[in-house]
């Protein structure tokens, strides 16, 4: 009797835990609909000429849940802005916001978190943080310049850095319309995230 009871209290967090787990792969199919939806948009892409008519979509990395992880967050005081060179040899205004701090397979890392100047004169990206991060699989399976996360700024002292929802610039796809701020040193992470959007150079050749 003791067992089906154990069952019986068990089953309720069992479903729990598929529900939020099936409400997380939704989020990640919305993000790489919208992503593919942008792309295939000739008012929105960064693709030209062929590239655009060839295009039927991202290859994405499969989703993980391992990739979605809660980081301690400490804003940044007294931050000053800054010019954070970008690929055309141009500069862009920047302050640092904050900094991410999470464990990903037992081990801490931690990732700086900018504004940009120019948006956040913008009402819709006021509460707008920008996370530029490297990691192994830049120049394999990713760009080699590295990706983007976009991110709001948190209420409280936690932030959720979900990888699967990260990136390439546009200047992956078109180097000569667009011009991509380069990730910071202290972005560069030691190990591979094998999330978000894959990358097959076709684009530069």
């Amino acid at each position: 009797m003791k067992k089906y009871i154990l069952i019986l209290l068990l089953f309720p967090l069992f479903a729990f835990s598929q529900k939020m787990v099936s409400q997380d792969i939704m989020e990640i199919k919305e993000f790489q609909e919208k992503l593919n939806a942008e792309y295939l948009n000739p008012a929105e892409t960064p693709l030209r000429g062929d590239n655009f008519t060839n295009f039927k979509g991202h290859p994405f990395f499969p989703f993980a849940l391992k990739y979605k992880v809660t980081a301690k967050f400490v804003k940044t005081k007294n931050a000053k802005p800054f010019e954070l060179p970008t690929s055309s040899g141009k500069t862009k205004s920047y302050k640092e916001y904050g900094k991410a701090t999470f464990e990903l397979d037992g081990k801490s890392y931690t990732l700086s978190l900018y504004q940009s100047l120019d948006l956040i004169k913008q009402k819709k990206y006021k509460n707008y943080l920008f996370l530029p991060f490297r990691d192994a699989t830049n120049g394999k399976e990713t760009y080699g310049g590295g990706k983007y996360m976009d991110l709001t700024i948190p209420k409280g002292n936690t932030i959720v850095l979900d990888f699967n929802k990260s990136y390439q610039p546009f200047c992956a796809y078109n180097a000569y319309d667009y011009n991509c701020p380069i990730v910071p040193e202290e972005n560069k992470l030691p190990i591979e995230i094998r999330a978000g959007v894959m990358y097959e150079d076709i684009y530069h050749h």
